[in-house]
């Protein structure tokens, strides 16, 4: 009975034209995205095309979900499904994460590059980060840019949002806010199928309890509409796996494709799709295509041509922020990785973000998991195709994920930059935790006992940190970015120039602004303009390190600007016990060659380990001589 599937699907192959078609298709995405096209003209066809693509991508998703959702009529049991105390509990929990933060750029210069594409996108409709850009007679104009490395769904999204509502930094908070309370939606929903009205609620819970949740709602990066584009994945391949049709592959297959639009190695997610998609085919004996979906995996095309950029810029990689590590993957990086794990995921002082309940729970569940994942697929052959079946084989995308984070040179959970890597694992853990628990369901008292250990966890540790928020002040360069925002609201003329490493910060929010290094390579220019009023003032953002010993303030050298420019302090304020950031405005521009400012010198010999101490230990001190 098994063994005739294969046979007419083998002839189906060659009788299906649709069949023939997504096969030449899926050959011209690999010739396109890996063989014939050099990296450079690949950046230059995402640039001039990435905004277009996204837009045609992004529509024909939308147009799918109506179809689907015009066919299943969701709304016909909403009621049931969502009950006033479910959308109280969901709108609560949505709110939680918005309340203790800030809303503001939090990691630099991730959300920062995400904010300045969808400048690009916005004004220009192309996909490039501006470089260049000046106040002209009343007039921002973006004068050059280039292709930045991160995916290009999370701009687009902020680039429409500016669309519809005029340009504003701030239009990346509106959408992450509402992504938050999309987020625990789809949660709720998902796994209200799996595991019931009560394990959905613990899901809510969970998933709410986690700060780092909280910190990418108020922030501008692009890790919480990941988790988003994951979860509506997940119940896109659920619907089609239960009940296959066009419709729900069409609309899953596009959700895939957005989703490696969204982070890079999200792309891993289409392993379980490719699974679910084989196994619906060869349990029909027969492919389920219609001809849009054969075209599919051309839109696939842009995220290989996306990836080039690595290639073409070696710096892409960072591999520089790390010294000592010369390849972005290993296999040896595991050991190094797993105790930063460890110390980000069993924190007790709430200063890695994480939700200690969600921890101990999860990875109490995980062996279990594993178990259940192998018991449910050795009987998927006799069960069909159920809910968690789909579960199960969707659970390889988050172990391919987990994997990767494992073996990647900056995979340290305890960075503050690195942190937020581990969402998707901790959004595994939430459905770790509730899958595990259905297979105890015939035990009453467990619900009640998980949602009460879920209900201490969250006010004994998860909300107390939340309102602290050491996480966030931990990280010093996302408060120096909130400061330069807050130069900006006490100067809202906004007609001077900014020279700033970080130059991008003033540009997004339509400051003119220049980098160091092009002050100094290029002083004549600045002092034309400087000379001629081009604007009322120029400022200068640097940052100046303490000398321990004697209390002097040396400038780093990347903030350096020489001895030809002469500056008057405007604002100060130390953000670490070691470190000052100053605002300056320049009051004089000496003529002549530039006099560049000393080489820096060699960085240390001192490990991570012995330059912590020597800061830990001048903080003790310190605390001690405060008055």
């Amino acid at each position: 009975m098994h063994a005739e599937p294969p046979m007419k699907l083998l002839q189906l192959v060659r009788e299906d034209r649709r069949m023939g078609v997504l096969l030449l298709a899926g050959l011209l995405a690999i010739i396109l995205g890996f063989v014939v096209v050099p990296p450079a003209v690949a950046l230059q066809v995402m640039t001039k095309g990435g905004y277009w693509i996204m837009l045609g991508t992004f529509a024909w998703f939308g147009w799918s979900l109506f179809q689907l959702l015009r066919a299943d009529r969701p709304w016909t049991s909403w009621r049931s499904e969502f009950p006033p105390g479910i959308l109280l509990l969901l709108l609560a929990c949505g709110s939680l994460l918005l309340v203790h933060e800030r809303f503001g750029f939090k990691i630099l210069m991730d959300e920062i590059m995400l904010l300045g594409t969808s400048m690009g996108m916005h004004f220009d409709k192309q996909a490039y980060v501006p470089v260049r850009a000046h106040d002209l007679q009343g007039a921002f104009q973006l004068l050059d840019g280039q292709l930045d490395k991160r995916p290009l769904l999370h701009p687009f999204l902020v680039s429409v949002l500016h669309d519809l509502t005029g340009y504003r930094p701030e239009n990346a908070f509106v959408l992450n806010a509402g992504l938050g309370f999309g987020l625990l939606f789809l949660v709720y929903a998902v796994v209200r199928k799996l595991a019931g009205m009560m394990g959905a609620v613990l899901a809510v819970l969970l998933l709410s309890s986690l700060p780092l949740l909280a910190q990418s709602a108020t922030g501008g990066g692009f890790d919480l509409l990941n988790l988003v584009m994951i979860t509506l994945t997940l119940t896109l391949a659920v619907r089609y796996f239960v009940r296959p049709d066009q419709l729900s592959q069409q609309a899953m297959l596009l959700s895939v494709v957005l989703l490696s639009q969204t982070r890079y190695e999200s792309v891993l997610f289409l392993i379980p799709v490719g699974i679910m998609l084989g196994w619906v085919w060869w349990r029909q004996g027969r492919p389920l295509l219609s001809w849009e979906t054969v075209f599919v995996p051309l839109l696939f095309v842009p995220v290989a041509l996306h990836q080039k950029i690595f290639s073409a810029r070696e710096s892409a990689w960072e591999l520089a922020s790390q010294p000592g590590f010369d390849r972005p993957f290993s296999l040896g990086y595991a050991a190094v990785n797993l105790p930063h794990w460890l110390n980000f995921f069993f924190d007790t002082t709430g200063e890695h973000s994480n939700a200690l309940i969600l921890s101990a729970l999860g990875f109490v569940a995980l062996p279990f998991l594993l178990l259940w994942w192998w018991r449910t697929l050795s009987a998927a052959r006799t069960t069909g195709p159920t809910i968690p079946v789909a579960h199960a084989i969707f659970a390889t995308g988050f172990a391919a994920h987990t994997l990767l984070m494992l073996f990647y040179f900056w995979g340290r959970f305890d960075d503050p930059v690195i942190r937020r890597l581990s969402l998707p694992l901790n959004l595994w853990l939430v459905f770790a935790i509730v899958t595990v628990a259905t297979q105890f369901a015939r035990f009453k008292w467990l619900w009640p006992v998980l949602l009460g250990l879920t209900g201490v966890g969250y006010f004994s540790f998860s909300l107390p940190a939340m309102a602290r928020h050491d996480y966030s002040l931990d990280y010093y360069v996302g408060r120096e970015t909130e400061w330069r925002r807050e130069f900006m609201s006490a100067h809202p003329e906004k007609d001077y120039l900014f020279i700033d490493p970080e130059a991008l910060i003033w540009i997004t929010h339509k400051v003119s602004a220049t980098p160091v290094r092009q002050a100094l390579e290029r002083k004549d220019i600045l002092e034309f303009n400087f000379r001629n009023h081009t604007f009322t003032a120029f400022y200068v953002f640097q940052r100046y390190q303490v000398d321990p010993d004697t209390g002097h303030l040396n400038v780093q050298p990347d903030y350096d600007l020489g001895p030809d420019y002469q500056l008057e302090t405007v604002w100060e304020r130390r953000f670490t016990p070691m470190t000052v950031s100053r605002i300056s405005r320049v009051v004089a521009i000496k003529g002549g060659p530039t006099t560049m400012p000393p080489a820096p010198v060699k960085a240390d010999t001192l490990t991570p380990a012995q330059r912590e101490k020597i800061r830990q230990e001048y903080f003790d001190n310190l605390i001690r001589r405060l008055p």
